[in-house]
């Protein structure tokens, strides 16, 4: 349904060149030739614009603008076997989507080899400075895994914040070089968040409906929210600091989350092992609670997206890992499908369950999303 909405007097319309030829032909016809030139023209505007006017059917003083208020939600779907083997011939008749229980019309679909747009975010900050070697070998498997179709930007983040090193491109030897390049300096803190919500705007520049992803290398070690949970921990007493912070309140997640949602983005993060909570050499009990919070974060973004946190254990693990992704990558559909309320945005919870028509098939994805 269109609507109007009042425009600016800084938005008025500019007539063009070809707009002001046309209105002096209509001068001779409309206007006394007694009348100055100005005038005259400004006389067969307004004829002008009339005439469009009944032309189109009519047309508010304001601006014509159309209001979309129709809400979709792209879910990223995996299938697999009993023995986990992935499944990947599937239609979108072989599917069935459920919201709060009740059944959904699939509206688009895409199979599990279309290719996508994959932002590739490196962690350049001083944390991972003595393995950035690894990190570039690992990296380049990874693109030589990839669909020659597949879109990829790269972007990094550093004590100077995230940065779009490379916009997207299926130009694997600009990308690998890239990579390497990127790799070579960096250093200071850890915006993670910031320098995911940076890649999300990055990604809503491209088509809606592509299959969209986003592969973070990174410890989790976000420098903002760990500030904030070095807070929460100090004003915690006894055993009560294992469990002060609460991982899925911190605001960033929270807009990360609600961003690729919205945009139907799947998140795999690969978690360095200089964030894991296991191996910190001093067992104290604030600084364990804070990593195992960064680490449950990185979870969370993981299973609300549809994706998969791959911890790595040791560093020759990188290649391995980065392979495992791009295998995943090529065995999740896209299935698009419209909320029983689209207009409503009350905040709570909406609960998803995808099933398969095949009753030795299992479908996994996000588990839900908040109607923000």
């Amino acid at each position: 349904m269109a609507s109007c909405k009042r425009r600016s007097m800084t938005g008025i319309l500019t007539p063009t060149p070809a707009i002001l030829k046309l209105v002096d032909q209509m001068v001779q016809f409309s206007v006394p030739a007694s009348i100055s030139t100005i005038a005259r023209r400004l006389s067969a505007m307004f004829i002008f614009v009339l005439a469009l006017t009944a032309f189109s059917g009519g047309v508010c003083a304001q601006d014509d603008v159309v209001v979309s208020d129709t809400a979709l939600v792209q879910l990223s779907v995996g299938v697999v076997d009993k023995q986990g083997n992935s499944i990947t011939n599937l239609s979108a008749n072989d599917f069935a989507v459920f919201e709060d229980g009740v059944r959904r019309p699939i509206l688009h679909f895409e199979p599990a080899d279309a290719p996508f747009s994959l932002v590739m975010m490196l962690d350049t900050s001083g944390s991972t400075i003595t393995f950035r070697q690894q990190i570039s070998q690992a990296a380049m498997r990874f693109l030589d895994a990839l669909g020659p179709d597949d879109r990829v930007a790269i972007v990094d983040f550093n004590g100077k914040g995230p940065k779009l090193q490379l916009p997207f491109s299926t130009d694997r030897r600009k990308i690998a070089y890239t990579i390497g390049i990127t790799l070579q300096t960096g250093k200071g803190e850890t915006p993670l968040y910031e320098a995911l919500k940076y890649s999300l705007k990055e990604l809503a520049h491209e088509e809606p409906r592509r299959r969209k992803a986003i592969v973070v290398l990174t410890d989790g070690l976000d420098t903002e929210a760990r500030n904030s949970d070095r807070a929460i921990v100090g004003k915690a007493s006894g055993a009560e600091v294992s469990s002060a912070i609460k991982p899925e309140t911190n605001s960033q997640v929270v807009s990360v989350l609600s961003n690729a949602d919205r945009q139907g983005v799947t998140i795999f993060p690969l978690a360095l092992p200089s964030g894991d909570p296991k191996r910190l050499p001093l067992p104290d009990p604030g600084i364990t609670a804070m990593y195992a919070a960064a680490r449950a974060r990185l979870d969370l973004l993981a299973n609300r997206t549809g994706g998969r946190l791959h911890e790595i254990h040791r560093l020759d693990d990188l290649s391995k890992l980065y392979a495992q992704v791009a295998a995943d990558l090529k065995t999740i559909y896209t299935v698009v499908y419209q909320p029983p309320n689209p207009s409503s945005h009350d905040g709570k919870w909406r609960e998803i369950r995808v099933e398969v028509a095949h009753g030795d098939l299992v479908a996994s994805t996000k588990p839900g999303y908040f109607a923000r």
